[in-house]
């Protein structure tokens, strides 16, 4: 069969890393067969819906380089589709009007939010009760079980009578979100459903309805939940942020999606991989079924070096720049400075240190600042001043020669010139690094 995949995630707040990753993995499996990659905003919420969630998800998407196949579906707007749906299961008895009040249902999980609610009007010849509107539930088979064949659990099964008659179509007749799910799922010809296993509960309540309507199961493969470094759920101190903070923190695209790649599935011991690559390699077979760990560790690791393999000119666009002088030293240093940062964040602050002199970032330039006098300056400024050759070499020999009159050593005077010129021990070389400031601005800083 044709695959077709979704990714379906509700506009109630930002797209997390969870949900980040549940996209990747179905865009991959999809790319990986020669199938549809599908995107459905399920906006069925109103109240909490909102049309900048929308637009942060579909950035989101766009960032992560993770593009979908036709039109996005809204699900909101396929409401008179679902509610044919739920009136096609009353006709056909799998559903029925149930009497029910929400305020009702609302006292009883109060009392209990695990009991299962059991409505007298599942009986057919209870009789209506005038002047309420009813909602509609499906009517499960209680008598019989629901198995599951899960690529990530494998089999399971639960008996029927521990699921309730959930409700398909609220007393206002706005569809559910259980319904709903299910009928877009067919209508837009879902083939495989790869989603986190906080759904995997639902799956016998939403195959009900699929085998009510005789209609075919998709294959679900349900991807244990992203845990804290500590094995605890995770939570926003542990990284459970938007997508968008990553992108402002100085994170690379390329670099979250092989991150998330190896949160929850394996192939070998491969680290490294493009999303490119990872299409020829990527099965259900290989998804892992315990939770996975954040590690910030890894992620830097993993930024740091699709940063250190990215194309200078590629990386300069990414910064932001006073003056096309500024830049173009920033470009001379680029190939040293780009294997010196973890985050764009970071190749942006060693960036800076080419546009002005700021004050010492770090103890141990404040140290030696601190331990100077006036007297060693001045004689730094002027042998510099005299050199005839802007080169590393003469700047070497110059105060190489300063550093025997003062009987320091060669380090030290680079430590001395590294804590006046730029303030900060992170930044390459600083004999280079002053060739490419130039004569002038190095002076300018000394003076």
């Amino acid at each position: 069969m044709s695959v077709i995949t979704r990714f379906a995630p509700s506009p109630t707040g930002f797209l997390h890393i969870g949900g980040a990753r549940t996209a990747l993995f179905n865009w991959l499996f999809s790319k990986a067969n020669n199938g549809k990659f599908l995107l459905r905003i399920e906006d069925t919420d109103r109240a909490r819906s909102t049309q900048e969630a929308v637009d942060k998800i579909i950035d989101g998407m766009k960032w992560l380089g993770l593009d979908w196949d036709d039109e996005i579906v809204m699900q909101f707007s396929k409401n008179k589709r679902h509610a044919e749906i739920a009136e096609q299961l009353l006709d056909t008895g799998f559903a029925y009007r149930c009497y029910l009040e929400p305020e009702e249902v609302k006292r009883i999980k109060e009392d209990n939010p695990y009991v299962k609610i059991e409505s007298p009007w599942r009986d057919p010849s209870k009789p209506p009760v005038l002047g309420i509107k009813p909602a509609v539930r499906l009517k499960v088979d209680n008598r019989s079980e629901t198995s599951i064949e899960d690529k990530v659990r494998g089999s399971v099964t639960v008996l029927n009578k521990e699921l309730d008659d959930m409700i398909l179509l609220r007393s206002d007749g706005t569809p559910t979100y259980m319904l709903s799910v299910v009928v877009d799922d067919y209508d837009m010809g879902i083939t495989h459903v790869i989603r986190g296993d906080d759904h995997f509960t639902n799956t016998f309540r939403q195959q009900q309805i699929m085998q009510a309507l005789s209609w075919p199961l998709p294959i679900y493969a349900h991807v244990p939940l992203i845990h804290g470094a500590d094995g605890a759920k995770l939570s926003k101190r542990h990284g459970a942020l938007g997508i968008d903070f990553y992108k402002e923190a100085g994170y690379l695209p390329e670099a979250i999606c092989n991150y998330l790649l190896r949160l929850g599935w394996s192939n070998d011991d491969l680290e490294i991989l493009t999303k490119e690559e990872a299409v020829g390699l990527f099965s259900l077979e290989g998804l892992n079924n315990s939770p996975a760990r954040f590690d910030y560790d890894k992620l830097n690791f993993l930024n740091s070096h699709y940063i250190s393999q990215k194309n200078d000119d590629d990386l300069l666009k990414l910064l932001k720049f006073e003056s096309a002088v500024i830049e173009k030293r920033v470009g001379e240093a680029m190939p040293d400075l780009k294997i010196r940062a973890n985050t764009i964040v970071e190749l942006q602050e060693l960036a800076d240190l080419y546009y002005v002199k700021k004050d010492p970032t770090d103890t141990k330039s404040k140290e030696i600042i601190e331990s100077l006098d006036e007297a060693i300056l001045l004689r730094i400024k002027d042998i510099l001043e005299k050199l005839e050759s802007w080169e590393v070499s003469e700047m070497k020999r110059g105060l190489g020669d300063l550093a025997k009159e003062r009987g320091l050593s060669a380090g030290k005077i680079m430590q001395i010139m590294r804590a006046v010129i730029i303030g900060s021990f992170k930044a390459p070389g600083i004999y280079e690094t002053m060739c490419i400031l130039g004569k002038e601005e190095v002076l300018n800083r000394l003076r």
